[in-house]
């Protein structure tokens, strides 16, 4: 009976990698965003080689996200009005060049910071089509009934290879050179692109043709802000998004200026990171009620976690101190996910949300380059203790305003595969 039982679960955890589509999309996915955290770690050993400078390194972090701050919600809407795998067939390939573009150009020697200034606003412009479309084809791939397992399935892929992708990257750092962990992702998109071409197109669950409509982002923009719960949560998260959530910047000068540890050590931060929110997620995912009181305690935790990381005094402990904020970081991101949906009216969700991205991916360009200035002139622990601070102070604030409306909700099924795809998204950051 046993063994019956763990059967069952076992095919009920992976039923979704029974369906073609989706299996093909999963291995391309595992593939390529393995080779984006790869980037992600070498792309800030790069600047940090090529300028030492923590300020430098918040402006090429800022510069990816800089289109997504003014153009995320428009970038919602051309995903909706047309066809999401033509759309990821179009930035997989930019993608890839652009990336074997720098891989390149430090084979050779070429390099310099002002070329990744470049890059990274073109990586920003491609973004704003692939995030949405991303995100929302996998609605293409399964049917509505196993929706929130093909997207839980993606959310556990993302996490994993955020602790698996620095980890290679550190390897190849310093046993081949940096060039090879971007040729590597280039590659890796050779991966998304094929995968996208072998699937059946007759198996798609494509939705009807979108209509555009005249004023939709301004009533989107009117209807958050007269919904004071919704308001003030994005208020919240964009404070996070903005501080806290730039571990691109702070991690790497923990790294280097803390702990002199060289890129294996931000490697292991930001795996131990990823570790940490694939448990957090496992427990997000039992989550079936939510309130705001829920979101302010691990606001608050995420914050003092994130201090007490900045004040560990070796790298192992700080080691440590990142599996546990991984596993809050994703507590945070899944229920201020969640509750803006349960508090969106039906019609108004899809515009509520893209207002969600823009708070925690869109105020990347406010904080990097200010986290980055406080690690180089005060120290790699305050890059990282500015993060945590401002989110115990933003938490503060937040437990007298969210809790004049402390209502417990129940989690529907549809909310909680969007929640779950809330931590696939936590991989942007």
């Amino acid at each position: 009976m046993v063994v019956q039982k763990i059967k069952k679960l076992h095919t009920k955890t992976f039923y979704s990698l029974k369906i073609r589509n989706y299996r093909l999309y999963f291995i391309g996915q595992a593939v390529s965003l393995s080779g984006t955290w790869m980037q992600t770690v070498a792309q800030g050993w790069l600047v940090l080689q090529l300028t030492g400078s923590g300020t430098q390194l918040g402006a090429v972090v800022a510069l990816q996200f800089v289109p997504m701050l003014f153009l995320g919600p428009w970038g919602g809407l051309v995903t909706d009005r047309y066809n999401k795998r033509t759309i990821l067939y179009s930035t997989q390939v930019a993608f890839g060049l652009l990336t074997l573009g720098i891989g390149l150009l430090i084979l050779v020697g070429a390099i310099h910071i002002w070329m990744l200034y470049v890059f990274a606003l073109l990586f920003g412009f491609v973004r704003i089509f692939d995030n949405p479309a991303r995100q929302t084809f996998v609605a293409e791939l399964v049917e509505a009934a196993h929706m929130k397992n093909a997207v839980s399935l993606n959310a556990t892929e993302n996490n994993l290879a955020r602790a698996v992708g620095p980890s290679v990257a550190g390897v190849l750092i310093a046993g081949v050179g940096i060039a090879f962990c971007f040729l590597f992702n280039a590659l890796s998109f050779v991966a998304s692109i094929i995968t996208l071409f072998l699937m059946r197109k007759e198996e798609l669950y494509v939705p009807p043709a979108y209509q555009k409509k005249q004023g939709e982002l301004r009533a989107g923009f009117r209807y958050v802000w007269h919904s004071p719960l919704i308001r003030n949560t994005l208020l919240l998260i964009a404070v996070i998004g903005m501080f806290a959530f730039e571990f691109q910047v702070s991690l790497p000068l923990l790294a280097q200026e803390t702990f002199g540890a060289g890129a294996g050590g931000y490697a292991a931060l930001l795996s131990a990171m990823g570790l940490g929110a694939v448990v957090g997620g496992l427990f997000a995912a039992g989550r079936h009620t939510i309130a705001p009181h829920h979101l302010v305690v691990f606001v608050l935790l995420f914050g003092l976690s994130m201090v007490a990381t900045s004040l560990m005094p070796t790298l192992p402990w700080a080691v440590v101190g990142m599996l546990v904020v991984g596993f809050f970081s994703i507590n945070v991101t899944s229920l201020g996910n969640t509750m803006l949906q349960l508090e969106s009216a039906v019609h108004m969700r899809g515009r509520v949300m893209a207002l969600w991205g823009v708070a925690m991916i869109g105020s990347t360009p406010i904080g990097g380059p200010i986290v980055g200035f406080v690690g180089e002139y005060l120290g790699g622990r305050f890059g990282i203790g500015l993060g945590g601070a401002a989110t115990v102070l933003a938490g503060a604030v937040a437990a007298f305003v969210l809790l004049k409306q402390d209502t417990v909700h129940r989690v529907s099924a549809a909310v909680e595969a969007q929640r779950d795809e809330s931590a696939s998204k936590n991989i942007q950051l």
